[in-house]
């Protein structure tokens, strides 16, 4: 007897394997059964409560996302989307060394301006969205684990919540650490990892910054206390230690790959994987390649280094609903602030209304207003700003800019960028790719993607939440990477389900899951590959307090199941809650 039979598919178990026609039977949440079938083999034997019919389906693993950002989301959406409507069966947070445990009483409006600065969530539905309930990190935890989700949750444990818990007000303002201050954040860490963290995280980025202005805690840490914190993150358990390092700065590219030496000896040294967000950049469009390059030395001498990559460009969208070109227009404000977004749309299509906003001047930038000056740079970027179009394009050719779209149509680049805005009522976004896009096309992507130390992250689930919808990653692989790309190779079906299920799952030591056999915990997705689209973003109005973010659906997932419960059937969520806290092994 089975609680699920899925029969006649396709399988892509999540090993790289190639594919293969079984049927599979689940039980209590595990895989009991992946019964192998041949032309004229007769079905899997066996009442089930419910049967699957996948025939001319893919069954794949559910997918591990490494790299959210839903630490305060899982407070009020059980359904942790848009994650959820894309295969994801498994979520990682606390990335990025942003996170909401452990927290003084009385900090909790900080550690929401830290996230809010860095991650682009908005404060406010933060403020009213999120349950405390925690001081320390294991108490976070523990409120996690009582709630019941779409997908299962994991999270680790963040250095800037860490170093304000333990140092006040000079952890929060990176002074230089005492031997006793990285003691008492030591002391920390390996309690969150022996509670169940599944990692620690740290940020050296300097554009990440809270709400104040201020680089995130532990920015700019010496090596006497990461070393520290990676040493007691290694004596609390199986861990990872995830970081966002340090970027080109002005001349200097050296910076990047005096982090990958550091990072190679403290992975040497606590024998714990150590991964890094890793992206091409226009100041040193080739540093990507030296920095693979340095992994894969660093693995071939003992320090399992793993640069986390994007599966496409990594910069921004806009549209009249969120950020764009015209946000310090006066006439723009006026209206904005006059009309409902349905009036607002209408009236934007009124040649007289077109006008007065391109005549106007604009306003200055508020300084205290997070990314109150993107209107300019995105003035100033047309030669690179493209229509992503419906379904959408993230691979466009040069001559699908917007500037080169104007001059095709012999219009001012402004006045072509607000009609390519008005698209599809005003809702149309277009996007601004600011790295991944060097040379015009994907093909450094691929590489990353097919280099061996190179793991699949940085989709931010969760998070940027005004600017970008990365969480649907998943479904982009599948779709461009593995069937319609057109400006050069594909990658192997098989391939991209692995580099998204086994890899990932392993990385964080999630062996329970990630592949398609027995014994293995029963997350599945049951894929119509011909009907899979990934539809274009939109801007929904559901966070708490009114709060808006980019939202990214996709269909032609028949099934998603989480622990052998059918969470998702075509793309509608059933209502079931399988999902659970994920501890790491202590």
């Amino acid at each position: 007897m089975f609680d699920l039979k899925i029969t006649g598919g396709t399988v892509v178990d999540g090993t790289g394997a190639d594919r293969f026609t079984a049927d599979i039977g689940i039980r209590d949440g595990r895989i009991i059964e992946v019964r192998r079938r041949g032309p004229d083999d007769p079905p899997l034997e066996g009442e089930a409560a419910e049967t699957i019919d996948a025939t001319g389906k893919v069954v794949a693993p559910g997918f591990v996302d490494i790299h959210t950002h839903y630490d305060g989301q899982v407070s009020w959406d059980s359904m942790l989307e848009p994650s959820s409507g894309h295969g994801v069966t498994t979520v990682v947070t606390g990335n990025c060394g942003v996170g909401f445990a452990p927290v003084r009483p009385g900090r909790e409006q900080w550690l929401i301006g830290l996230m809010e600065g860095v991650e682009d969530i908005p404060g406010t539905a933060l403020t009213e969205g999120i349950t405390w309930g925690w001081e320390s990190y294991p108490e976070y935890l523990d409120v996690i684990e009582q709630g019941r989700y779409a997908i299962d949750v994991g999270s680790q444990i963040a250095h800037g919540a860490v170093r304000a818990y333990a140092m006040g007000e000079r952890g929060a303002r990176n002074e230089p650490a005492t031997p006793d201050d990285i003691a008492a954040m030591a002391r920390i860490v390996q309690e969150g990892i022996e509670a169940g963290a599944l990692g620690f995280s740290t940020s050296r980025t300097l554009g990440h910054r809270a709400i104040d202005g201020e680089p995130v805690p532990g920015t700019f840490a010496a090596e006497d206390e990461l070393f520290g914190l990676g040493r007691a993150m290694a004596a609390g358990g199986q861990a990872v230690f995830e970081l966002a390092p340090q970027g080109v700065a002005g001349e200097d590219i050296i910076a990047p790959k005096k982090e990958l030496e550091w990072m190679t000896r403290l992975g040497r040294e606590i024998d714990r994987p150590i991964s890094f967000g890793m992206i091409q950049v226009d100041a040193a469009p080739d540093l990507w390649r030296e920095q693979l390059e340095i992994s894969a030395e660093a693995h071939a001498a003992g320090s399992r280094l793993y640069p986390q990559i994007a599966a496409r460009p990594f910069g921004m969208l806009f549209g009249f609903e969120g950020h764009h070109a015209f946000t310090h227009r006066p006439t723009f404000r006026r209206l904005k602030a006059e009309c409902s977004r349905e009036e607002l749309a209408r009236r934007l299509v009124d040649p007289a209304v077109k006008a007065a906003i391109l005549a106007d001047e604009d306003l200055p930038p508020d300084p205290n207003v997070l990314f109150d000056g993107m209107f300019a740079l995105m003035q100033h970027s047309l030669h690179r700003v493209y229509p992503l179009g419906e379904p959408p394009d993230y691979e466009p050719t040069p001559d699908r800019a917007v500037a080169a779209i104007a001059e095709q149509r012999g219009e001012d680049p402004l006045s072509t960028l607000y009609d390519l805005m008005l698209e599809r009522d005003a809702t149309a976004m277009l996007m601004l790719p600011f790295y991944n896009y060097a040379n015009g096309t994907h093909d450094p992507i691929r590489e990353m993607l097919l280099h061996p130390a190179g793991v699949v992250g940085l989709s931010d689930g969760g998070a940027h939440c005004g600017m970008i919808c990365d969480a649907s990653y998943p479904t982009y692989l599948l779709t461009h990477w593995a069937r319609d790309r057109r400006r050069g190779e594909k990658l192997p079906l098989e391939y991209v389900v692995r580099k998204q299920s086994h890899d990932t799952a392993q990385l964080f030591g999630l062996t329970d899951r990630g592949v398609i056999q027995v014994g293995k915990k029963a997350d599945i997705n049951v894929i119509d590959m011909a009907a899979l689209t990934l539809h274009a973003p939109r801007m929904a109005y559901d966070l708490p307090a009114g709060g808006n973010r980019l939202v990214q659906s996709a269909s032609g997932y028949d099934a998603t199941i989480v622990s052998g419960v059918v969470t998702r059937r075509h793309g509608v969520d059933t209502g079931a809650r399988p999902g659970r806290l994920v501890r790491g092994a202590r």
